[in-house]
């Protein structure tokens, strides 16, 4: 008998059985009791559907510090004909999930990629002026936003995006900023963060609410075989080459900075890992 002719029988059953899920449309679980001035979170996410995916410490510091994570629909994809029904479905996850919603423009922003900052400055301006000003009018704690090589153009123009919106704040704004992956891994992470079993539900179920978008490509059904990957990339990746892997099944992989006097610093030495069971409080606080 083998074992693994099991496990991996599993994976490939349940991958085939999930093909044949409902997509979106789940009752809206009641969310979460916030106080009146908690401190803001803000998403910046290239296109509806990253929200949810990078969303593991996102939903953490909802459901564990109490903090109001907003979602900025940077833009609302590239496909005009769809964006008022991307933008629908982004409601949707976010309602299900439980985080609250900035549109940049009735449709998103256009061109969010280095063509556009290099040959268009015009229309680059006009978008970074609109992200610096839902900086300053939220004035958060927390920013989200892809890490500069995370290989698609769109994901790139909005790091860049919101590094040129930061650089127009002046020595005064202050955050924490949180460099995201998906398409294009990090080389240096410093921060791992578990998901417990539940919360992948939720932000797999949530990420089923784009209907449009995973009929075409099922990636809600891979997430979480990708938070699992996570870890095994993470283990030496954050915790240092030969390093032991910690015992978190399902991760997220971040690169953790401050913005301060209009740079970019480092929070702490080397990388951290943080489980379930570790508290949020002192690094976000």
């Amino acid at each position: 008998m083998n074992p693994y002719q099991n496990f991996v029988g599993q994976i490939a059953g349940a991958m085939r059985d999930g093909k044949s899920f409902p997509l979106g449309g789940f009752p809206i679980p009641a969310k979460p009791s916030l106080p009146p001035q908690a401190p803001k979170v803000l998403i910046f996410a290239p296109h509806p559907d990253d929200e949810v995916i990078i969303g593991g410490l996102p939903l953490r510091l909802l459901r564990e510090l109490q903090m109001n994570v907003l979602n900025v629909a940077v833009t609302q994809g590239s496909n005009k004909a769809r964006q008022q029904e991307r933008l629908k479905e982004l409601k949707a996850c976010c309602d299900y999930v439980g985080f609250g919603l900035i549109q940049t423009t009735e449709n998103g922003l256009e061109g969010v990629n280095l063509k556009t900052r290099s040959q268009s400055p015009a229309d680059w301006t006009r978008s970074v002026d609109r992200v610096a000003q839902i900086l300053s009018d939220e004035k958060p704690r927390v920013i989200f936003f892809p890490h500069d090589r995370d290989w698609n153009s769109s994901h790139i123009g909005t790091h860049h995006l919101v590094m040129d919106a930061l650089g127009k704040l002046g020595p005064a704004f202050e955050c924490l900023a949180v460099e995201t992956e998906f398409w294009g891994a990090m080389d240096t992470p410093n921060l791992m963060v578990e998901s417990s079993e539940q919360d992948v539900v939720d932000l797999v179920t949530a990420l089923s609410f784009h209907v449009g978008e995973v009929k075409r490509n099922p990636y809600h059904l891979r997430t979480p075989g990708w938070m699992i990957d996570n870890v095994r990339r993470g283990g030496e990746l954050v915790g240092g080459q030969g390093g032991a892997a910690p015992d978190f099944l399902f991760g997220t992989l971040y690169r953790l900075r401050r913005w301060k006097t209009g740079k970019l610093e480092p929070v702490y030495a080397g990388g951290k890992f943080l489980g379930t069971d570790d508290s949020l409080r002192d690094l976000f606080s």
